[in-house]
C-alpha cells in the first residue's frame, strides 16, 4: 500500500498569467506559497476476488471494469496516461473542500501520478512531475487550468514561478532570513466563504477576454514584480506587500464578470475595515476561500468581524508531493 501527501496552495500575485493562452505570448509570473493543508491518497492493489476491477472513492464510489468507464477526469485520463493493467484500490481524502480555490484539482492530480509511479517503483522530479500533471489537465482532460497549482503542488515552498513564452517554467525559492520568512507568514488570514464553484467553468470566461484584458494582465505582471520586491529587499515592513495585494484584486475582478459575488466583496470590505491591509479570493474566482494580509494587532479585530466565516490557521509547507507510506505486503 501506498499513500502520497500533497499540498495545496496560496496563490497571492500573477493569477491569470499562468494560462497557456497568456505566457506562451506574454510571459508571465506568479507569488504563492504551498500550505500545510494535503490531499492524500492511498493506493493498494485491489486482489481478484471482486466482480469489479477497480475501485476508486472520493466524494463518489466507483466500482468499474475499465478506465474508459471512470466518471473522475483525473482519475481516467491518469489510468489511462499510465496505461494502468492491474486492478487497483484508490482512496482520497483531503484537508481542503474541492472547488474551493486552493488548487485541490491540481493537488489531486499530482498526488495520483506521484501514487501511482511510485507503485510501479518509479520516482519523478519535482519538475517532471509538475510537467506531467499540466499535461494531465491541460491537454487531455482539457480544464481550463492554468499551470501554477501543480507547481506548487509538485514543489511546495513559497516560490516565483516564471513562465516563459517558450512553454517552459522556472520555479525559484522567495529567500528570505528564516526569521522574517515566519514573521512574513504570520501576517495573513485565511476564511472559507461557504461558496464552492467549478473553477473550469469560471476561467473559461477569464481565458476568452485575455486579449481585452492585455492591460490589466501586464499590470498584474508589474505588481508581482513589485512585491518580489518587497520580499527581496531586507527590510522588515511588509506592508507594501499587502497593499499591493489589494491593487491586484481590483485589477483580478475585473478581468471576468464571474470572478467575484456580493459575499466575496461584502467579506473583503468587512475585513479592510476592520485592519486588513489588502487580500484577494483565491483560485479562479466564484467563492471559494479569502487571504488577508493582516497586521498581529488587527489580527483579532478581523477574526471577530468575519465570525460568521471558518477561520482557516495554516502554515507554509516546504515538502511539495511526497509518499509518507510504503509498503508491499
Amino acid at each position: 500500500m501506498i499513500v502520497s501527501k500533497t499540498p495545496h496552495r496560496i496563490s497571492f500575485f500573477g493569477g491569470g498569467t499562468d494560462y497557456p493562452t497568456w505566457y506562451l505570448e506574454n510571459g508571465g509570473k506568479v507569488i504563492g506559497t504551498a500550505i500545510n493543508k494535503y490531499c492524500y491518497i492511498t493506493c493498494r492493489q485491489l486482489p481478484p476476488f471482486f466482480e469489479h476491477k477497480h475501485h476508486i472513492v472520493y466524494s463518489h464510489i466507483e466500482d468499474i471494469q475499465t478506465p474508459d468507464e471512470i466518471r473522475h477526469p483525473s482519475v481516467r485520463e491518469v489510468f489511462k496516461y499510465l496505461n494502468i493493467q492491474q486492478g487497483l484500490s484508490i482512496h482520497h481524502d483531503g484537508d481542503i473542500p474541492a472547488r474551493s480555490g486552493m488548487g485541490s484539482s491540481s493537488a489531486f492530480t499530482v498526488g495520483l501520478l506521484k501514487t501511482l509511479y511510485a507503485f510501479d517503483g518509479k520516482m519523478l522530479s519535482k519538475h517532471r512531475l509538475m510537467e506531467e500533471a499540466i499535461h494531465v489537465e491541460q491537454e487531455l482532460i482539457q480544464e481550463n487550468v492554468g499551470s501554477q497549482d501543480q507547481a506548487f503542488a509538485a514543489y511546495g515552498g513559497f516560490n516565483v514561478i516564471e513562465f516563459m513564452k517558450t512553454g517552459e517554467i522556472d520555479v525559484q525559492p522567495v529567500v528570505m532570513r528564516p526569521n522574517m520568512l515566519k514573521k512574513f507568514e504570520e501576517k495573513f488570514m485565511l476564511f472559507f466563504s461557504g461558496i464552492y464553484r467549478i473553477a473550469s467553468n469560471i476561467a473559461k470566461e477569464q481565458i476568452d477576454n485575455t486579449q481585452k484584458n492585455t492591460e490589466k494582465l501586464l499590470k498584474m505582471q508589474q505588481l508581482t514584480e513589485e512585491a518580489y520586491q518587497v520580499l527581496t529587499n531586507h527590510k522588515t515592513d511588509f506592508r507594501r506587500f499587502g497593499e499591493l495585494l489589494h491593487e491586484s484584486w481590483l485589477l483580478k475582478k475585473s478581468l471576468s464578470s464571474k470572478i467575484t459575488t456580493d459575499v466575496v466583496d461584502d467579506m473583503y470590505q468587512l475585513a479592510m475595515k476592520n485592519g486588513a491591509i489588502g487580500g484577494k479570493l483565491l483560485g479562479a474566482g466564484g467563492g471559494g476561500f479569502m487571504v488577508f494580509y493582516v497586521e498581529p494587532e488587527s489580527q483579532e479585530q478581523v477574526r471577530e468581524a468575519l465570525k460568521n466565516y471558518l477561520y482557516i490557521p495554516f502554515e507554509f509547507d516546504f515538502s511539495g508531493s511526497q509518499i509518507i507510506a510504503y509498503t508491499h505486503t
